[in-house]
This record gives structure tokens, sequence and C-alpha cells, in this order.
């Protein structure tokens, strides 16, 4: 049974890692640098991957015998059900885990540089701890990838059609890259909370309605870290809608042209704020705590494709 699913597995398989070897060969040719093409592409790449390998491999995995039918002739040859999909589970998901650990290794290597800048002063690049960059280093993307093909193969036993079981796979796993990020993993830890002072040194910037209002400012954050929320409270310790009267004319007006905003004007302006109680509150996860979070959601994502395999041999009772 290994040895025939092995032979259906291994042109997908060996195509996917002739991309992942190529990927590979141009980040080592090209050499550590901050190119923001090879940066940008290796995340999309790392994003992308676990999605491919649940629509193209789990569900063809299943779907391919069961619209052909020859999943009835192994069953006739002395393979019960559950070893016919425990091997096809147990290969794709090694398989799985396997190409996307080797990806993120090969990027988060070629990265890291890029990514140490997050911690220094008036950096721009995005935190590795941060939404938009988590789940493209490290060991999350173990976890991501092993949950897409058994999503996959679940899909597949369910609707039984490739193309519906593709694009259920796709959607489904897309909502989970959403609402993971932005639901579960903030509070996979507890955050760190903390009161800043406003002062014209660490107001960066400056919220306004459509009537060039203020409504809320901006601070500088801790360094690498991944704020969850920044509000700005009153002295009572209430969020405010809008900041008061007395600072509405700190806002940088539109300078003549070839001029800069005064902003350093305006900082200073917001900052008598402090005088009257007002502060920012940041709710934050520190720099230091990506590693923690990196093996929380690996462990989630692992534990739900264990729920899934389960399902899939339960479902797998009704298949005829």
């Amino acid at each position: 049974m290994t040895w025939l699913a092995w032979r259906q597995f291994r042109l997908p398989l060996a195509l996917l890692y002739v991309a992942l070897a190529a990927i590979a060969a141009v980040l080592l040719f090209a050499g550590r640098n901050d190119d923001e093409l090879l940066y940008r592409g290796g995340q999309f790449a790392l994003y992308l991957l676990p999605a491919a390998i649940g629509a193209f491999w789990g569900v063809p995995l299943i779907t391919r015998e069961l619209e052909a039918g020859t999943h009835k002739l192994v069953w006739n040859q002395g393979v019960t059900r559950g070893r016919w999909l425990a091997v096809k589970l147990g290969l794709g998901a090694v398989a799985a885990a396997l190409a996307a650990g080797l990806l993120s290794a090969v990027v988060s290597w070629w990265a890291a540089p890029v990514d140490a800048m997050a911690g220094a002063p008036d950096s721009t690049v995005v935190a590795r701890i941060d939404v938009a960059m988590f789940a493209a280093r490290g060991i999350t993307p173990v976890g991501y990838a092993v949950f897409a093909f058994v999503l996959g193969v679940a899909a597949g036993l369910v609707l039984r059609r490739t193309v519906a079981a593709m694009a259920v796979t796709l959607v489904v796993f897309a909502a989970v890259q959403v609402v993971v990020p932005l639901v579960v993993r903030p509070h996979l830890l507890p955050v760190t909370e903390q009161a800043v002072a406003l002062s014209a040194e660490n107001i960066e910037g400056v919220r306004v309605d459509e009537h060039d209002g203020p409504i809320a400012l901006r601070v500088v954050r801790p360094a690498g870290a991944w704020v969850v929320s920044e509000e700005t409270v009153d002295a009572r310790g209430g969020v405010v809608g809008s900041l008061p009267e007395l600072v509405r004319g700190c806002v940088p007006s539109a300078p003549r042209p070839g001029a800069l905003p005064d902003f350093e004007r305006s900082h200073a302006c917001f900052a008598q704020l402090s005088e009257l109680g007002y502060q920012q509150r940041l709710r934050y996860q520190p720099a230091a705590r990506f590693w923690p979070l990196q093996w929380l959601e690996t462990a989630l994502f692992l534990v739900g494709s264990g729920l899934l395999g389960w399902f899939c041999f339960r479902r797998l009772r009704h298949v005829s």
C-alpha cells in the first residue's frame, strides 16, 4: 500500500520540490540583501505554499480514486479502509511538513538581516512577530501546511469531486489565515499593556477625520513588537473618540510647494495633552514572544489537523 501511494504521489511531490529547489537557489545565489522583490516574494511563497498543498496535494490524493472507483479495487485486495487512508495521510502530512519547513528555513535565513532591522530606531521594516509576517517565518508554516493538507483530504472525502473540493479547501483555508491571526493569536499569550506619556519626542503620527480634525495619536512603538491595539485615553482612562479643541490647530497644514510639513511643531503642540492627563495605551506582544507564539500556534494547527484526520476516518465509513 505504501508503494502504491508513493507512485500516485511522486509526480506532484517532485514538481513541488523542484520549485522549492529553484526558490532556494535564487535566494542562495542572490545572497543576503534587502531586495524588496525577493523579500516580498519569500513572504508570498510561504503564504501560498500551504494553500497549494491543500488544494493540489490533499484533494486529488482522495478524489482521484473516488471519482475513478479504484478505491474499491484496493479495498478488495486485502487493504482495509483505515490503512488505505492512514498511509495517504501519513505520507502527505510528512511531505507537506518537510516542504514547508525547508522553504521557511531558507527564507528565514535569507531575510534574517532584514528582520533584525525591525528592532532599529525609526525602522519601517515589519517585525517578524507582526500579523503580516508571522506565518511566513519560523516553524508555523509547518503547522499551516499539515493542516491545509488534511483539510484538502477531508474536503475530498465529503464532496468527492475534485474541482469543488479544491474550491472549498482554498476558501476555508483563506478564512483560517484571516481568523487565526486576528482572533486567535492575540489570545494565545497575555498581552503586555503599557501607558505611554505623550511627548514631542515619542509622538509619531496623528489620525484625522474627514474634516482633518484630530481623532487619535500614534506613538513610537516598542522595537520589534506586535502592537495589538493602540488607543489615546483621557485622564479618567476612557478611550477618546476625538481629541479636544485645544489641539485642533496642531494638525500640520498643507505646506507650500517644495516644502515639508512642520512635524516638529505639530508634535510639540500635541504634547501639551500630557498636561491634561492624556496618555497613549498600548497592548502588544513583545519581540521576545515570537518563538513561544510560534510553538503555540503550530501546536494549535497540529491539533486541528489531528481532529480533521479523525473526521476523515469517521467519514470513510460512509464511503462506498
